[in-house]
């Protein structure tokens, strides 16, 4: 019995730790704080050199929790990514997650060498340790923020961070490999890195469309495709490990495959994977915490201090200009690239690998992860949103999203139903708005199911339902916000839609259905104004975009500041509510 008990209190406790780290988010959004410092932090706290004192050594144990946790996580960041938007910036995120990292690796060595006291080959592996940036951590904190990044940026930064952990964890297990039987031959190294990745595409790409073959193809239960997915992407991860391939790459790459595949269940499958991912972080960050000693980290915290300093002002900057200097970034972008590399969960997972094979001095690689992972959270987690603004790369959601239903048609992959309330000052109710490619097909009204011939017009709290295709579902959200009125109203001007001069032209043309040449997709529209009217853009300067409009509202030393958009003539009369385009037949009619 005694054991009984035993197993049900540790239950209970690990329970209250995550529910302690799931409650302590929410001080943390109202702080800004980064919430995975606040995961660790309550880990820190209830571990044995902590108030809670709880034992906990079990170094397998957060190692196999760790591996899973960043599998779902990678899968994860694959299923939402979207070829459209990474087309154009693959080879330099593929450039920064191997090269990058290397350079980054090599520039840390030295300082981890002197400021340690570590031999070469350890100062190596402890700059492989934490070479790598941490997905989870980057973006966790830029939607926690709110922030929409420039989507050239937020592309590299997310391919990066999905591609980066296979070659960070080939070097620490390499130099690892290395300090434990007295070195390698470094021809067979890059071999077996070549192999690793080669044979890691290979398992992601197959075990994508396996994935998207069943999910399409097999009759599930109702709620178990979220589950199935799930598993299916431990599966991929754990076979390309079994086979000595890259299983990060492998997960990461089934995720991209199955993301923008048409499938069933898809929107049950990212609400799934978004609470159990959050759920996996958690769990991770909490059980690297309690493995750390508070007071074992002051032994090495001034060497680990200037570690972290040199890896976030040096050699992260320093791999990042050069691994950008042959594509055409802006310094501003490389600047922000350069400070919006977050370690994370990655760096103290592979730090825990060294203690799993028993190196010597183990601990330190592990104490001196955590203090960088905490300087990285703290100093730059901290200055993400304000960076961004600084930098212009991205703008604050000043109004709050509105809530979105999405419900999947049973034989139906193409298009989903999305239901919205209406709100008194959204763009729908007050212009009759919606991109060509949504239908609305049903409005609810004080428990009333009518058609939208039957809801004109509609009204401050009907609920109204639209057919559109599952990949751009969110893109409605922005024509369902409860946006205030602009303070001057301008009859030429649809007062609704504001955008700033720095907003990509490939993010405005998916939600109109425009039709843009690939080079143009990154183009702000303040550069768009330059290029279209041939010299600087002046206040009201009108810039045609299919059925939009673009007008220069705001104007800066000849820059667009803020982008109004308005309606076309003629084409988009189609995208008013029905009573204006009656009215508008029977202007026509009287005219002619």
């Amino acid at each position: 019995m005694a054991s009984l008990d035993t197993v049900s209190i540790a239950i209970l406790l690990g329970s209250l730790l995550v529910m302690a780290g799931i409650l302590s988010s929410l001080v943390a959004l109202r702080f800004g704080a980064p919430l995975l410092l606040v995961f660790l932090l309550v880990g820190m706290l209830a571990g044995e050199g902590g108030p809670g004192g709880l034992k906990f050594d079990d170094v397998g144990a957060a190692y196999t929790v760790g591996s899973i946790a960043l599998a779902l996580i990678l899968f994860d960041g694959g299923l939402r990514t979207r070829f459209a938007s990474i087309r154009n910036v693959v080879a330099p995120s593929v450039m920064l997650a191997t090269l990058g990292v290397l350079v980054t690796t090599l520039l840390t060595a030295p300082v981890a060498k002197f400021a340690l006291g570590m031999g070469w080959t350890e100062a190596l592996l402890m700059g492989a340790i934490i070479a790598s940036t941490d997905a989870a951590a980057v973006f966790l904190l830029i939607n926690a923020g709110g922030l929409r990044l420039r989507p050239r940026v937020r592309g590299t930064l997310e391919v990066e961070s999905g591609t980066n952990d296979p070659f960070a964890v080939f070097l620490t297990l390499l130099l690892v490999e290395i300090i434990a039987i007295g070195g390698m031959d470094w021809s067979q190294a890059a071999v077996t890195l070549l192999r690793d990745a080669a044979l890691g595409c290979v398992i992601g790409y197959g075990g994508g469309r396996i994935i998207t073959l069943v999910l399409n193809r097999v009759p599930l239960a109702q709620g178990l495709h979220a589950p199935f997915v799930a598993v299916s992407a431990l599966v991929v991860f754990a076979f390309g490990n079994a086979v000595h391939s890259s299983g990060f790459l492998a997960v990461y790459l089934a995720g991209l495959v199955v993301g923008n595949r048409q499938t069933r269940a898809h929107n049950s499958v990212v609400v799934f994977l978004d609470a159990i991912t959050w759920l996996a972080q958690i769990v991770m960050f909490v059980l690297l915490g309690l493995l750390v000693w508070p007071e074992r980290l002051a032994g090495n915290l001034f060497g680990a201090l200037a570690v972290a300093m040199v890896l976030m002002l040096v050699a992260r900057p320093a791999a990042v200009f050069l691994c950008l200097a042959p594509f055409n970034y802006q310094w501003r972008e490389k600047l922000f690239i350069s400070w919006v590399g977050l370690r994370g969960a990655v760096a103290i997972f592979l730090a825990s690998i060294p203690l799993m094979v028993g190196l010597p001095g183990a601990v330190v690689y592990f104490d001196v992860a955590f203090v960088v992972v905490l300087s990285s959270l703290l100093i730059q987690g901290w200055t993400v949103a304000l960076s961004a603004r600084k930098l212009d790369m991205s703008f604050v959601r000043s109004d709050p999203l509105p809530r979105r239903i999405e419900l999947d048609l049973p034989g139906q992959l193409a298009r989903e139903i999305v239901g919205y309330p209406v709100a008194a000052n959204s763009p729908y109710l007050r212009r009759g708005l919606i991109p060509n490619w949504a239908r609305p097909t049903l409005v609810i009204r004080k428990e009333e199911i009518l058609t939208p011939a039957e809801a004109e017009p509609v009204r401050v709290g009907d609920y109204v339902y639209l057919l559109a295709p599952p990949e751009k579902a969110q893109a409605l959200d922005r024509f369902f916000m409860n946006m205030p009125p602009p303070r001057v109203p301008e009859p030429e001007l649809l007062g609704d839609f504001f955008v700033p001069g720095t907003a990509a032209l490939g993010a405005l043309a998916d939600i109109y259905g425009l039709q843009v040449a690939a080079d143009h997709i990154d183009v702000p529209l303040s550069d768009l104004f330059t290029e279209k009217l041939g010299r600087a853009a002046k206040l009201g300067d009108v810039v045609q975009l299919g059925p939009v409009a673009l007008l220069a509202h705001t104007v800066e030393n000849g820059r667009v500041v803020m982008v109004g958009l308005r309606l076309a003539e003629p084409e988009e009369r189609a995208t008013l509510p029905g009573r204006f385009r009656s009215l508008w037949k029977r202007v026509q009619k009287w005219i002619g």
